[in-house]
């Protein structure tokens, strides 16, 4: 009997396609600085600096769940149109073995002042030098701006090589 799943060179039989995680971070810069967040009470990476971020919600699109963020997280107003994709990030998370994808975007322009609309779940605001990054930078965001830094569009971590 033919195997309906058997397709020639196919090493596994047919499954569902991956489910994605995917999580978008503002890359607000100033010059060399960039602004990075203290996580407090959160059940992720608490007490550590990371980007304004967040993650897609259902029926949005990856622009809207940008400017989303930044209007929750910092009280500012970004056009869709004003984002550049300038990272995307395929991670492996240790933690959970989940896949995750980590999109970038650098704004052109903002409107409102920058604050901390959430200090319930960020204790402190700050730009940072990009090339002295705090040493309780969550890993996977120090790996994307380094990678940002040098012009790379896309990266991977914690894959097996």
């Amino acid at each position: 009997m033919d195997n309906p799943n058997h397709r020639p060179g196919r090493r596994h039989p047919r499954t569902e396609p991956p489910t994605l995680v995917v999580g978008v971070h503002l890359v607000l810069l100033d010059g060399d600085t960039v602004l990075l967040g203290r996580r407090h009470n959160t059940s992720y990476a608490n007490g550590m600096w990371h980007l304004p971020a967040g993650h897609m919600e259902p029926g949005e699109t990856v622009t809207r769940a940008m400017t989303r963020e930044a209007e929750e997280e910092l009280g500012i107003l970004i056009a869709e149109d004003d984002l550049a994709l300038v990272h995307t990030l395929h991670h492996l998370d240790a933690d959970d073995g989940r896949s995750r994808l980590h999109l970038f975007f650098r704004p052109a322009r903002h409107d409102g002042q920058v604050r901390n609309a959430e200090p319930h779940r960020c204790d402190a605001l700050r730009f940072w030098r990009l090339d002295q990054l705090p040493a309780n930078t969550v890993p996977y965001t120090a790996h994307a701006l380094g990678e940002i830094t040098r012009g790379s569009a896309l990266s991977t971590v914690g894959w097996p090589a």
